[in-house]
């Protein structure tokens, strides 16, 4: 129901209802961001670039299909922006306090239980981090956005294959480092 809604809201907007895109803002600001940060490991870049995704969705808002929803198209936007950053810049490993205000919910059973999870968190956080630029772009995209292969390509102007060699050389990077680590 929500792809529908968001294709309501498009038509909306394309018809000159610019309250409409705010709707969209609303409803997809927290994913957005949750892509930046988890992209770019800092606070303040993640939140300008998530402004610049909508307003680069809202430019090219023209080329949206109204056949599929919002959220998975605006995240791209946001992927291929942050992607974009990245080449221009070394990693930044990410604050574990930053990160444990990004996770929300109540703590795990057991004090204890929290902090292994934490470490656990950062561990990866900073594994991803470490990847080269492209790399990232496909772990996020597969693992934390459900993109398919296709979707990936097409949102990094990849093709294929290198869409595939990527995302396992970026796995065996991970594991390599978590082991090492672990």
């Amino acid at each position: 129901m929500q792809a529908a809604d968001d294709g309501v809201l498009v038509g909306q907007v394309r018809q000159g209802r610019l309250e409409a895109y705010g709707d969209l803002v609303r409803r997809y600001q927290g994913s957005v961001f949750g892509v930046c940060y988890r992209m770019l490991g800092e606070r303040q870049e993640a939140e300008d670039l998530a402004q610049d995704a909508f307003i680069r969705g809202y430019e090219r808002l023209d080329t949206f299909d109204l056949a599929y929803p919002f959220g998975p198209w605006i995240r791209r936007v946001a992927a291929n922006l942050c992607l974009n950053r990245l080449q221009r810049r070394q990693p930044i490993l990410v604050d574990l306090d930053d990160e444990a205000g990004l996770q929300g919910g109540p703590p795990g059973p057991t004090p204890e239980w929290s902090a292994e999870k934490r470490q656990e968190a950062e561990e990866i956080r900073r594994a991803i981090l470490a990847l080269p630029p492209v790399y990232r772009a496909v772990v996020e995209l597969r693992h934390y956005q459900d993109a398919s292969y296709e979707e990936i390509a097409a949102a990094l102007h990849l093709p294929l294959s290198d869409v595939k060699s990527h995302l396992f050389r970026a796995r065996r990077i991970l594991a390599r480092r978590l082991v090492d680590h672990g």
